[in-house]
């Protein structure tokens, strides 16, 4: 099995994964690969999985093996977070940079020929950075699946200065002093609250990834300046431009509870993605992890296999 330190339920449903590395020209970034089974179907199509903000590529663990049966499926730990090399002193994590990871990552690892394509599964974050990225470049992606995530964030123009002033204001003062906690299951434990909370088992399977030891105790090894305001944001208008852009079959799946549950023009977004399913799942924002995870994954392999 593996020695990567997870809750017990985790630890039983990830299959036969491995650790990667892909050497990008300007950061390394980390992940998880759970190989082909030999009866897979689309085994010259990688499925490639992007995870939420301050999360980490074992946010795919109980999904990934599920896709197995279809081609090799790699988890990717976005630059800044989990075992991923952090941007360099005076960047930002940008948004578009994320993008920009992607692509570089696709085309110098994932394909061989022109024609070649990819999957790509994104959750919160991860979903908005391969949502841009198959706007972009519709040849590259066969299939788009956003778990309770159906574009940027925006802000209106208006907002655009004052934005900038406290992306700026913030980066002069820094990120403060990091917190140790004694173990990691006290880690785990402060996750379980906040925006998106997780129960104790979605927190244990998470965290571990996310810390490093820190003296007689653990910090974590998430980039501080992820938590930092962004410089610049998407307008709504610019927003619904992305995905009308997007030409690939799409599937939202819509947590009931998820962030995403009460958010004002939703439906509008929804309805500009010519190609998009939608599927209601039950469980909140991590409905692919915590919880009863089955109708989310169902949706997911669902969709993929479907030629």
């Amino acid at each position: 099995m593996n020695d990567i330190a997870m809750s017990t339920g985790a630890a039983e449903s990830a299959v036969s994964f491995r650790e990667s590395v892909w050497s990008l020209k300007h950061i390394r970034l980390a992940g998880l690969s759970w190989p082909a089974r030999p009866e897979a179907t689309h085994r010259h199509r990688p499925v490639l999985m992007l995870h939420g903000w301050l999360d980490n590529s074992l946010t795919f663990v109980k999904l990934a093996p599920e896709l197995t049966g279809l081609s090799g499926v790699h988890s990717i730990d976005m630059a800044g977070h989990g075992q991923s090399g952090h941007r360099p002193e005076g960047q930002s994590y940008l948004l578009m940079d994320y993008v920009a990871d992607l692509a570089e990552l696709v085309e110098t690892c994932f394909v061989e020929t022109g024609d070649s394509q990819v999957d790509l599964v994104g959750h919160s974050l991860g979903g908005i950075v391969s949502a841009l990225y198959a706007a972009a470049f519709p040849e590259r992606v066969r299939k788009l699946v956003m778990i309770d995530s159906l574009g940027a964030l925006s802000r209106p123009v208006e907002e655009t200065i004052p934005q900038l002033r406290r992306a700026i204001k913030k980066r002069i003062a820094g990120s403060g002093r990091q917190v140790v906690y004694p173990d990691i299951t006290t880690a785990a434990k402060a996750r379980e609250g906040g925006l998106s909370p997780l129960s104790p088992e979605a927190a244990l399977t998470l965290i571990p990834r996310n810390m490093k030891p820190c003296g007689e105790g653990y910090v974590w090894r998430t980039d501080p300046r992820l938590r930092h305001p962004s410089p610049l944001m998407m307008s709504e208008e610019q927003v619904l431009a992305s995905l009308k852009a997007i030409r690939t079959p799409t599937l939202f799946v819509r947590a009931e509870k998820g962030l995403l549950s009460y958010k004002r023009g939703l439906d509008e977004r929804a309805d500009i993605i010519d190609t998009l399913e939608v599927a209601q799942v039950p469980g909140g924002h991590h409905c692919h992890l915590d919880g009863n995870t089955r109708p989310a994954s169902d949706a997911v392999k669902n969709f993929l296999t479907d030629e």
